[in-house]
């Protein structure tokens, strides 16, 4: 079941409606048998992973807070790490690094005969992983206290709203939310209406808008030509925006129904003027986590520019990495470190910072953003390919003009310019009154306007087919 499917129309109806009349503890029972049944719906032996991951993470953080030896608070943090990655390695990486390793000794010479196992990959795995180690984390920095109550920490695992595509959010923010009495008020049903709405236009409007394109480029990026393969890098910017970005939204309408603050996990980022800045702007809960998870335990800035330099690659070839089992995602990663790391040793020379308040309009930001968008563009055609030498060939075609200047596509370019009109008409409202609900502040003619257009468009340009979102593979 996902959000844009038929199924999910009458589920949230009925979580909905008993959700209201019942009390904060029966609400919280009711959410957990609620998300229980939305993320069993793919698989229900899937259950069973999540179900592991709460009992470890609620246990180990319990031992941590009663240890009064630094050895075994460590041994438990160690227990807890251990089998979140042991679950995650298992299910998403042991083909790949099997594979891979394989590969290694063929070209060495050797006939290796590695064990390889058609494992299906259990949905969100990354995204409750991710965040169910962080509580055992805040817990053994003494962050965060532990939570007594099983029930409220087995939603927080579980939410179904976040739970198989994020924002992957922090205990400090969604347990405490659970732990307290909630009231729905009138401003937070408009609201979370209103996302749920904008959601769903950058889903099946945009996202999936874009994605024949997207597909027909990168079928045979070796023939194609340097008109279509352009349009295609550029869509599929279009595309793994709105459709992530989409999702997030709809997670934050659906929990502020629910009276629950999730994060913001998007703002704005293809406005951004330094790589930096996207990555301030873009898929804000994991830059987070990597930062205060990965980053900054390797040393951060503390310890010479080399290492920063270091820790800055080794943190985005990480983040490649649990994007995917695909060295196609490495190199992504891989790439967005050096962005960063070249811009942080301009930012050094010029005594520089970068913030992310929104700034005027002008002749220099416009270029500074163009030129950010499109090194981003480029970088995603390694995460869209599906082998590097697919990337190769797209680049490629590209450089070379292949096909020539008569070959450029103008229909197609102009298909993509009205989608990427449309993502502007939702971004630079936005992005001016730095809000993701700044529409809600236009006049009510005008408001009523644009939503009818929004849902006219949802009506008539949906596709007859239900396309997943594409982060449900991470």
């Amino acid at each position: 079941m996902h959000f844009t499917s038929p199924e999910f129309l009458i589920f949230l109806p009925v979580v909905l409606c008993a959700y209201y009349v019942l009390s904060r503890r029966a609400q919280n029972a009711w959410l957990l048998a609620a998300s229980y049944f939305f993320y069993g719906w793919w698989d229900w032996r899937f259950c069973s992973l999540l179900a592991l991951s709460t009992v470890v993470d609620y246990t180990c953080a319990l031992r941590i807070e009663a240890a009064t030896a630094d050895r075994a608070r460590r041994r438990w943090l160690l227990a807890s790490l251990c089998a979140n990655l042991g679950i995650l390695g298992f299910f998403k990486y042991f083909n790949f690094f099997a594979d891979s390793a394989a590969a290694l000794l063929a070209a060495l010479g050797f006939q290796p005969h590695l064990p390889v196992l058609r494992v299906v990959l259990p949905v969100g795995i990354s995204f409750y992983t991710f965040q169910t180690m962080s509580y055992t984390i805040d817990v053994y920095r003494r962050n965060l206290a532990p939570t007594r109550s099983f029930l409220d920490f087995a939603l927080f695992v579980s939410f179904f709203p976040q739970l198989v595509a994020g924002p992957i959010e922090r205990a400090t923010n969604l347990l405490r939310q659970f732990a307290a009495p909630r009231t729905v008020t009138r401003q937070m049903l408009e609201s979370g209406c209103f996302l749920v709405l904008v959601g769903f236009f950058r889903k099946l409007v945009i996202a999936d808008g874009v994605a024949p394109i997207v597909d027909s480029a990168f079928a045979d990026t070796a023939a194609a030509g340097w008109g279509t393969l352009l349009c295609g890098a550029l869509a599929f910017s279009l595309q793994i925006y709105g459709d992530f970005a989409g999702y997030s939204d709809i997670a934050r309408g659906i929990s502020r129904l629910l009276g629950i603050e999730l994060m913001v996990n998007f703002r704005q980022p293809y406005l951004s003027r330094s790589i930096t800045e996207f990555w301030r702007r873009w898929h804000i809960s994991l830059s987070s986590w990597l930062r205060d998870y990965l980053y900054i335990p390797l040393g951060g800035n503390r310890r010479g520019t080399a290492a920063t330099y270091r820790n800055l690659m080794l943190t985005m070839l990480l983040g490649g990495l649990w994007h995917g089992a695909r060295w196609n995602f490495v190199i992504w990663g891989g790439l967005h470190g050096l962005f960063l790391a070249v811009h942080k040793w301009f930012l050094v020379r010029a005594g520089r910072k970068v913030g992310v308040a929104p700034l005027p309009f002008t002749a220099t930001g416009l270029l500074a953003t163009a030129g950010t968008f499109l090194l981003v563009a480029f970088a995603w055609i390694f995460f869209r390919a599906q082998t590097f030498a697919d990337a190769a060939s797209c680049i490629a075609g590209i450089a070379t003009l292949r096909g020539g200047l008569e070959a450029f596509p103008a229909g197609l370019a102009a298909k993509v310019a009205v989608f990427a009109a449309l993502t502007a008409f939702l971004d630079l409202p936005a992005y001016r009154r730095d809000t993701q609900e700044a529409l809600l502040g236009w006049p009510w003619l005008l408001r009523g306007a644009a939503y009818a257009a929004m849902f006219l468009l949802i009506i008539l340009l949906r596709p007859l087919d239900d396309v997943p979102f594409i982060y449900f593979q991470f």
